[in-house]
Protein backbone atom coordinates (compact mmCIF):
# COMPACT_ATOMS: atom_id res chain seq x y z
CA UNK A 1 0.00 0.00 0.00
CA UNK A 2 1.21 3.09 -0.95
CA UNK A 3 2.73 5.56 2.24
CA UNK A 4 0.80 8.57 2.69
CA UNK A 5 2.63 12.23 3.69
CA UNK A 6 1.09 14.58 5.35
CA UNK A 7 1.79 18.04 7.16
CA UNK A 8 1.99 17.61 11.55
CA UNK A 9 2.46 21.29 12.12
CA UNK A 10 5.43 23.81 13.15
CA UNK A 11 7.96 23.07 15.63
CA UNK A 12 8.95 26.20 17.93
CA UNK A 13 12.08 26.68 15.49
CA UNK A 14 10.02 27.09 12.36
CA UNK A 15 10.74 23.34 10.97
CA UNK A 16 8.23 21.82 9.93
CA UNK A 17 6.96 18.44 10.65
CA UNK A 18 5.80 15.84 8.78
CA UNK A 19 4.00 11.93 9.44
CA UNK A 20 4.46 9.21 7.40
CA UNK A 21 1.66 6.55 7.34
CA UNK A 22 2.50 2.89 6.48
CA UNK A 23 -0.01 0.92 5.84
CA UNK A 24 -0.27 -2.87 5.19
CA UNK A 25 -3.43 -5.29 5.11
CA UNK A 26 -3.04 -5.48 9.11
CA UNK A 27 -2.09 -2.78 10.62
CA UNK A 28 -1.36 1.39 10.24
CA UNK A 29 1.92 3.02 11.94
CA UNK A 30 2.81 6.26 12.06
CA UNK A 31 6.39 8.13 11.66
CA UNK A 32 7.19 11.77 12.41
CA UNK A 33 10.06 13.53 11.15
CA UNK A 34 10.85 15.02 14.55
CA UNK A 35 12.24 12.42 16.84
CA UNK A 36 11.88 9.58 14.81
CA UNK A 37 8.24 9.55 16.35
CA UNK A 38 6.37 5.98 16.49
CA UNK A 39 3.54 8.53 17.04
CA UNK A 40 0.69 5.76 16.38
CA UNK A 41 -0.05 2.20 15.86
CA UNK A 42 -3.41 0.71 14.79
CA UNK A 43 -4.70 -2.91 14.09
CA UNK A 44 -7.39 -3.96 11.63
CA UNK A 45 -10.38 -3.69 13.42
CA UNK A 46 -9.10 -1.89 16.69
CA UNK A 47 -10.34 1.78 17.10
CA UNK A 48 -7.56 2.73 19.34
CA UNK A 49 -3.95 3.28 19.31
CA UNK A 50 -1.69 0.83 20.50
CA UNK A 51 0.95 3.40 22.00
CA UNK A 52 1.08 6.91 23.84
CA UNK A 53 0.73 9.64 21.07
CA UNK A 54 -0.80 12.80 20.53
CA UNK A 55 -2.05 14.22 17.85
CA UNK A 56 -0.69 17.49 17.96
CA UNK A 57 2.94 18.70 18.16
CA UNK A 58 3.32 20.70 20.81
CA UNK A 59 3.07 18.14 23.20
CA UNK A 60 6.35 16.69 21.76
CA UNK A 61 8.09 19.72 22.50
CA UNK A 62 6.95 19.33 26.08
CA UNK A 63 5.89 16.73 28.52
CA UNK A 64 5.76 13.84 26.07
CA UNK A 65 9.33 14.68 24.57
CA UNK A 66 10.31 11.04 24.57
CA UNK A 67 6.74 9.54 23.79
CA UNK A 68 7.85 6.90 20.66
CA UNK A 69 11.23 8.71 19.83
CA UNK A 70 14.48 7.58 19.30
CA UNK A 71 16.38 8.28 21.76
CA UNK A 72 20.42 9.06 21.81
CA UNK A 73 22.93 8.47 20.09
CA UNK A 74 22.96 7.17 23.74
CA UNK A 75 19.69 6.17 25.35
CA UNK A 76 19.48 5.82 29.36
CA UNK A 77 21.79 7.63 31.75
CA UNK A 78 25.54 8.04 31.98
CA UNK A 79 26.36 8.42 35.82
CA UNK A 80 28.31 11.88 36.02
CA UNK A 81 27.50 12.90 32.38
CA UNK A 82 31.16 12.14 31.41
CA UNK A 83 32.78 9.27 30.03
CA UNK A 84 36.46 7.96 28.41
CA UNK A 85 36.22 7.37 25.01
CA UNK A 86 39.49 6.47 23.86
CA UNK A 87 42.34 9.03 25.32
CA UNK A 88 39.58 11.57 26.31
CA UNK A 89 37.15 12.16 28.96
CA UNK A 90 34.11 13.77 27.51
CA UNK A 91 31.60 16.11 29.04
CA UNK A 92 28.41 16.06 28.54
CA UNK A 93 25.41 18.56 29.53
CA UNK A 94 23.67 16.74 32.66
CA UNK A 95 20.14 17.14 32.60
CA UNK A 96 18.95 14.97 35.49
CA UNK A 97 20.46 16.12 38.01
CA UNK A 98 24.34 15.02 37.58
CA UNK A 99 23.45 12.53 35.37
CA UNK A 100 23.01 12.23 31.67
CA UNK A 101 19.90 10.82 30.74
CA UNK A 102 18.98 10.14 26.65
CA UNK A 103 21.46 12.38 25.69
CA UNK A 104 20.32 15.53 27.05
CA UNK A 105 17.44 18.12 26.19
CA UNK A 106 18.97 18.15 22.47
CA UNK A 107 19.35 14.05 21.79
CA UNK A 108 17.83 12.82 18.91
CA UNK A 109 14.03 12.77 20.06
CA UNK A 110 14.42 17.07 19.66
CA UNK A 111 16.30 16.61 16.29
CA UNK A 112 14.45 17.26 12.86
CA UNK A 113 15.22 14.35 11.08
CA UNK A 114 15.63 14.27 6.93
CA UNK A 115 13.53 11.46 4.92
CA UNK A 116 15.93 9.90 2.84
CA UNK A 117 14.11 7.01 1.56
CA UNK A 118 10.30 5.62 1.00
CA UNK A 119 8.85 2.48 -0.35
CA UNK A 120 5.54 1.04 -0.45
CA UNK A 121 6.27 -0.48 3.39
CA UNK A 122 8.78 1.36 4.37
CA UNK A 123 10.43 4.98 4.92
CA UNK A 124 13.88 5.66 6.42
CA UNK A 125 14.80 8.21 8.02
CA UNK A 126 18.66 9.84 8.33
CA UNK A 127 20.22 12.07 11.09
CA UNK A 128 23.67 13.46 10.99
CA UNK A 129 25.09 14.82 13.91
CA UNK A 130 28.42 16.83 13.76
CA UNK A 131 31.92 16.52 16.00
CA UNK A 132 32.15 17.18 19.33
CA UNK A 133 27.77 17.87 19.23
CA UNK A 134 27.03 18.03 22.90
CA UNK A 135 30.42 16.33 23.83
CA UNK A 136 30.33 13.21 21.82
CA UNK A 137 33.00 13.21 19.35
CA UNK A 138 33.39 12.18 15.55
CA UNK A 139 30.58 12.86 12.90
CA UNK A 140 27.81 10.47 13.23
CA UNK A 141 25.30 9.34 10.81
CA UNK A 142 22.24 7.72 11.66
CA UNK A 143 19.52 5.96 10.35
CA UNK A 144 15.92 4.82 11.02
CA UNK A 145 14.47 2.66 9.22
CA UNK A 146 10.40 1.61 9.97
CA UNK A 147 8.43 -1.74 7.85
CA UNK A 148 5.15 -2.72 8.32
CA UNK A 149 4.72 -6.59 7.30
CA UNK A 150 1.12 -8.28 7.73
CA UNK A 151 0.90 -7.26 11.75
CA UNK A 152 4.51 -6.79 12.48
CA UNK A 153 6.52 -3.74 12.51
CA UNK A 154 10.26 -3.76 12.15
CA UNK A 155 13.00 -1.15 12.98
CA UNK A 156 16.58 -1.35 11.73
CA UNK A 157 18.55 1.52 13.27
CA UNK A 158 21.97 1.79 11.88
CA UNK A 159 24.84 4.25 13.00
CA UNK A 160 28.35 5.25 11.41
CA UNK A 161 31.18 7.61 12.83
CA UNK A 162 34.37 9.32 11.39
CA UNK A 163 36.21 8.83 15.19
CA UNK A 164 36.09 6.86 18.08
CA UNK A 165 32.29 7.63 20.20
CA UNK A 166 29.50 6.22 21.92
CA UNK A 167 26.35 4.38 20.22
CA UNK A 168 23.43 3.29 22.19
CA UNK A 169 20.23 3.97 20.15
CA UNK A 170 16.65 3.01 21.71
CA UNK A 171 12.80 3.61 20.65
CA UNK A 172 11.50 4.93 23.59
CA UNK A 173 7.36 3.28 23.12
CA UNK A 174 5.58 3.42 26.06
CA UNK A 175 2.66 0.73 25.52
CA UNK A 176 -0.97 0.11 25.79
CA UNK A 177 -2.87 -2.20 24.13
CA UNK A 178 -6.57 -1.41 25.93
CA UNK A 179 -6.46 2.36 25.31
CA UNK A 180 -7.33 2.77 28.90
CA UNK A 181 -6.23 4.83 31.53
CA UNK A 182 -3.83 3.03 32.96
CA UNK A 183 -1.87 -0.64 31.58
CA UNK A 184 -3.41 -2.05 35.22
CA UNK A 185 -4.27 -5.83 33.66
CA UNK A 186 -1.71 -5.97 31.47
CA UNK A 187 0.27 -9.58 31.58
CA UNK A 188 4.17 -8.88 31.08
CA UNK A 189 6.72 -11.71 30.28
CA UNK A 190 10.63 -11.45 29.34
CA UNK A 191 12.90 -13.88 29.31
CA UNK A 192 15.40 -12.67 31.46
CA UNK A 193 17.08 -14.55 34.50
CA UNK A 194 19.29 -11.67 35.54
CA UNK A 195 18.62 -7.67 35.95
CA UNK A 196 20.66 -4.63 37.13
CA UNK A 197 19.59 -3.36 40.32
CA UNK A 198 20.43 0.58 40.99
CA UNK A 199 20.98 3.61 43.26
CA UNK A 200 18.73 5.87 44.36
CA UNK A 201 19.95 8.15 41.27
CA UNK A 202 18.53 4.67 38.62
CA UNK A 203 22.11 4.34 37.99
CA UNK A 204 23.42 0.31 37.60
CA UNK A 205 25.31 -0.68 40.46
CA UNK A 206 26.97 -3.17 38.03
CA UNK A 207 25.22 -6.46 40.05
CA UNK A 208 24.02 -8.71 37.97
CA UNK A 209 21.25 -9.75 40.35
CA UNK A 210 18.99 -13.15 39.74
CA UNK A 211 15.44 -12.45 39.11
CA UNK A 212 12.84 -12.25 41.92
CA UNK A 213 9.68 -11.61 42.98
CA UNK A 214 7.94 -9.08 40.55
CA UNK A 215 11.08 -8.77 38.80
CA UNK A 216 11.00 -12.60 37.74
CA UNK A 217 9.09 -12.43 34.77
CA UNK A 218 10.04 -15.65 32.87
CA UNK A 219 6.27 -16.88 32.92
CA UNK A 220 4.61 -13.43 32.80
CA UNK A 221 3.26 -11.43 35.84
CA UNK A 222 -0.15 -9.60 35.81
CA UNK A 223 0.89 -5.67 36.57
CA UNK A 224 -0.51 -4.20 39.47
CA UNK A 225 1.19 -0.86 38.99
CA UNK A 226 3.20 -1.36 41.90
CA UNK A 227 6.34 -2.56 40.34
CA UNK A 228 7.86 0.98 39.59
CA UNK A 229 10.33 -0.74 37.13
CA UNK A 230 13.13 1.79 35.77
CA UNK A 231 15.50 -1.51 35.32
CA UNK A 232 17.50 -3.02 32.34
CA UNK A 233 16.90 -6.78 32.10
CA UNK A 234 19.43 -8.97 30.79
CA UNK A 235 18.57 -10.54 27.82
CA UNK A 236 22.46 -11.75 27.08
CA UNK A 237 25.86 -10.63 26.98
CA UNK A 238 26.08 -9.41 23.80
CA UNK A 239 24.44 -8.43 20.63
CA UNK A 240 23.01 -11.76 19.26
CA UNK A 241 20.37 -12.60 16.42
CA UNK A 242 17.17 -11.29 16.35
CA UNK A 243 15.33 -13.13 19.07
CA UNK A 244 11.91 -13.39 20.84
CA UNK A 245 12.32 -11.60 24.53
CA UNK A 246 9.35 -10.33 25.40
CA UNK A 247 5.14 -10.20 25.39
CA UNK A 248 2.65 -8.05 26.68
CA UNK A 249 -0.68 -8.93 26.88
CA UNK A 250 -3.64 -6.56 27.90
CA UNK A 251 -6.88 -7.14 29.18
CA UNK A 252 -8.64 -7.36 25.70
CA UNK A 253 -6.91 -10.32 24.76
CA UNK A 254 -4.60 -7.94 22.03
CA UNK A 255 -0.94 -8.85 22.47
CA UNK A 256 2.62 -7.77 21.35
CA UNK A 257 5.99 -9.99 21.24
CA UNK A 258 8.79 -8.34 21.05
CA UNK A 259 12.09 -9.33 19.43
CA UNK A 260 15.38 -7.62 19.28
CA UNK A 261 18.90 -7.97 18.15
CA UNK A 262 20.21 -6.18 21.87
CA UNK A 263 21.54 -7.72 25.09
CA UNK A 264 19.33 -5.64 26.91
CA UNK A 265 15.60 -4.38 27.95
CA UNK A 266 15.22 -1.17 30.04
CA UNK A 267 11.66 -1.80 31.33
CA UNK A 268 9.97 1.88 32.70
CA UNK A 269 6.59 1.48 34.30
CA UNK A 270 5.32 4.95 33.74
CA UNK A 271 4.76 5.29 37.01
CA UNK A 272 6.25 9.17 36.37
CA UNK A 273 4.37 10.28 32.97
CA UNK A 274 2.23 13.70 33.61
CA UNK A 275 1.30 14.95 30.09
CA UNK A 276 -1.51 17.87 31.53
CA UNK A 277 -2.92 19.62 29.88
CA UNK A 278 -2.24 18.09 26.62
CA UNK A 279 -4.27 14.94 26.32
CA UNK A 280 -3.15 11.91 24.39
CA UNK A 281 -5.01 9.47 21.95
CA UNK A 282 -7.77 9.21 24.37
CA UNK A 283 -8.56 13.09 24.45
CA UNK A 284 -7.26 13.13 27.99
CA UNK A 285 -3.58 13.97 29.43
CA UNK A 286 -1.31 10.77 30.45
CA UNK A 287 -0.93 10.41 33.95
CA UNK A 288 1.12 7.91 35.95
CA UNK A 289 1.34 4.06 34.50
CA UNK A 290 -0.61 5.23 31.32
CA UNK A 291 1.91 3.12 29.26
CA UNK A 292 4.89 0.63 30.09
CA UNK A 293 8.18 1.21 28.24
CA UNK A 294 9.90 -1.85 26.74
CA UNK A 295 13.23 -0.32 25.22
CA UNK A 296 15.71 -2.57 23.21
CA UNK A 297 19.22 -1.13 24.31
CA UNK A 298 22.50 -2.07 25.33
CA UNK A 299 23.15 -1.74 29.15
CA UNK A 300 22.90 1.57 30.62
CA UNK A 301 25.98 3.47 32.23
CA UNK A 302 28.34 1.81 30.40
CA UNK A 303 31.24 3.68 29.46
CA UNK A 304 31.70 3.08 33.86
CA UNK A 305 30.98 -0.58 33.68
CA UNK A 306 33.98 -2.42 31.93
CA UNK A 307 31.80 -5.39 32.28
CA UNK A 308 29.41 -4.71 30.62
CA UNK A 309 28.63 -4.54 26.21
CA UNK A 310 30.57 -2.31 25.18
CA UNK A 311 28.79 0.43 23.38
CA UNK A 312 32.22 2.15 21.42
CA UNK A 313 31.73 2.57 17.71
CA UNK A 314 34.96 2.83 16.00
CA UNK A 315 35.38 3.86 12.22
CA UNK A 316 34.83 1.77 10.12
CA UNK A 317 32.39 -0.02 11.73
CA UNK A 318 28.37 -0.09 11.49
CA UNK A 319 26.41 -0.15 14.78
CA UNK A 320 22.62 -1.95 13.81
CA UNK A 321 19.91 -2.92 15.82
CA UNK A 322 16.67 -4.54 14.85
CA UNK A 323 13.73 -4.82 16.68
CA UNK A 324 10.11 -6.21 15.57
CA UNK A 325 6.39 -6.09 17.13
CA UNK A 326 4.67 -8.31 16.38
CA UNK A 327 0.65 -7.46 17.29
CA UNK A 328 -2.37 -9.82 17.44
CA UNK A 329 -5.92 -9.62 18.45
Amino acid sequence: MPVELRDFGHATNGRKVQAIRLASDGMTATILTRGAVLQDVRLAGIAHSLTLGADLLEPYEGPMGYFGAIVGPVANRIAGASAAIGSRTCHFPANEGPTLLHSGTRGLHARHWAIDAVTDDAVTLRIVLEDDDDGFPGRRDIRAMFRVEGTALHLTLSATTDALTLMNLANHSYWNLDGTPTTAGHRLRIAADRYLPVTPALIPTGEHRAVSGAFDLRQGRTLDLTEGYDHNFILSDRPRALTEVAELTGRSGISLRLATTEPGLQVYGGQGLATAPWPGHRGEPCGAFAGIAMEPQRWPDAPHHPAFPTILLSPGETYRQETRWSFSA
